[in-house]
């Protein structure tokens, strides 16, 4: 070992710091990049000579070396955003990205989420990279291989035609009995209060749907429902035609306990006993709605007649159905499962689509490919894709994870980064002393 070997240990203390200094800039740049995740160097002594001496054999130090520079995937905070595909992940899960420029051969990862849906339908990121997911089946199951995130923006939504309606009303308990029963030919003067509401067909047509409601004695009413006639097959329009009717029964104190027969509850005419369950319905004549303009003709609609009697005015307090017509897609959106759920104009959400993570064993090891993207390298593992629920970790929708480069760490570094840089160039200015004075020895 000579003097100048303590140049070379200060050379290599330079470059190692000036290394250091460069991750450090580094973070301190990308302290407002989403996504981004910090990096940090380690250092590591060279191997040492061997030196004799009296004592016996010892060993010098030459220097320092930079190990690795990790990345540091600790959990970055969260912004609210207003954008529904603005999406951030809560673990250790990473998005899967494509380049369609490559036919989207191989897959990419981020912790970046701001994606959007570019013009051809396809869910993207800023550098247009495919997010990558899965087919949906009919029960909403994610199936088949990894497919780009795409939906279909001039799609149309299938009609459903109504099942089931939800009839709350209360019948005047004062109300006269009208002798003879209902007459669709004579509706206004058979019955003692009515009430519509439009029905869907599966082709996703509206009909008008009529219920009058009949007194035939004390407690027990009469109920029929009826369509144009011109509507349905055989009949003829402008004359109703029944398609279901039935009769209720209460008790003395206004509650419904029959419906067509059927008590609601396990002890006849006690309103106080358990109601029986499924609850019974009233519901249309099989084969009565079969619309005459092609729609499905097995059509059958149950109500659930929600009906009381009570010395009031008869009146509706609320009716409902589950039918709807066809729909065009007007929004895109995704839900905190991954789903992307399409919203039709016609009100009813469909799930098109399913966003997965990746998580690898050795994230660390992380190949950085730019853009806040990451590649799988030999250390890093192979990646485990799945959805959300089966451990890759959790997405938050209308948010963004931040950059979790934490600034003050990252200024204290720099200061002692500094100081070790100065030190190490001290030493070289140190050793040039020395050799000069070396050197002067001749004079």
């Amino acid at each position: 070992m000579g003097v100048s070997s303590a140049l070379y240990s200060g050379v290599s203390g330079l470059n190692a710091n000036a290394n250091a200094m460069s991750v450090l800039g580094d973070n301190l740049a990308n302290a407002n990049t989403v996504g981004f995740k910090s990096s940090r160097t380690i250092f590591g002594d060279l191997l040492s000579s061997q030196v004799s001496g009296s004592g016996g054999t010892s060993q010098v130090g030459r220097g320092v070396g930079l190990s690795t520079v990790d990345t540091i995937f600790s959990q970055g905070t969260f912004e609210n955003t207003e954008t529904n595909t603005d999406l951030a992940v809560e673990g250790a899960g990473f998005f899967i990205v494509s380049d369609p420029a490559t036919g989207n051969a191989s897959n990419n990862y981020t912790r970046a989420g701001a994606f959007r849906f570019n013009a051809e339908g396809y869910l993207v990121n800023p550098e247009g990279y495919n997010v990558m997911g899965y087919q949906l089946d009919a029960d909403g199951n994610a199936v088949g291989d990894l497919t780009p995130i795409w939906a279909n923006t001039q799609s149309f939504t299938p009609a459903g035609p109504t099942a089931n309606i939800d009839l709350n009303t209360n019948l005047d308990s004062d109300s006269v009995t009208i002798a003879g029963g209902f007459d669709p030919l004579n509706p206004v003067e058979s019955s003692n209060t009515a009430t519509s509401i439009q029905v869907f067909d599966s082709l996703g047509s509206t009909h008008l749907m009529t219920t009058y409601f009949t007194k035939t004695s004390d407690q027990t009413w009469e109920w029929n429902s009826v369509v144009d006639g011109g509507e349905v097959t055989g009949g003829t329009p402008g004359v109703l035609e029944i398609v279901g009717s039935g009769s209720l029964g209460f008790d003395s104190s206004g509650d419904l306990i029959t419906v067509d027969g059927v008590d609601l509850y396990t002890v006849a005419g006690d309103t106080s006993s358990d109601p029986v369950f499924p609850r019974p319905t009233a519901t249309t004549t099989i084969g009565a709605l079969d619309w005459n303009n092609g729609a499905v003709q097995t059509q059958q609609v149950s109500i659930d007649m929600q009906t009381s009697q009570y010395a009031s005015p008869s009146v509706v307090v609320s009716q409902e159905q589950d039918g709807f017509g066809t729909g065009t897609l007007v929004k895109l959106s995704v839900d905190e499962l991954g789903n992307v759920v399409g919203n039709f104009s016609n009100g009813t959400p469909r799930l098109l689509m399913r966003i997965p993570l990746a998580k690898f064993t050795n994230p660390s090891s992380l190949t950085k490919i730019g853009n806040n993207m990451y590649a799988q390298s030999t250390n890093s593992g192979v990646p485990v894709i799945g959805t959300i629920g089966s451990g890759v970790g959790n997405i938050f929708t209308n948010a963004l994870e931040l950059s979790n480069v934490d600034m003050a760490q990252e200024f204290v570094k720099m200061i002692t980064t500094q100081r070790g840089f100065s030190a190490n160039s001290k030493t070289i200015t140190t050793t040039d002393e020395m050799l000069a004075e070396v050197i002067n020895l001749k004079r």
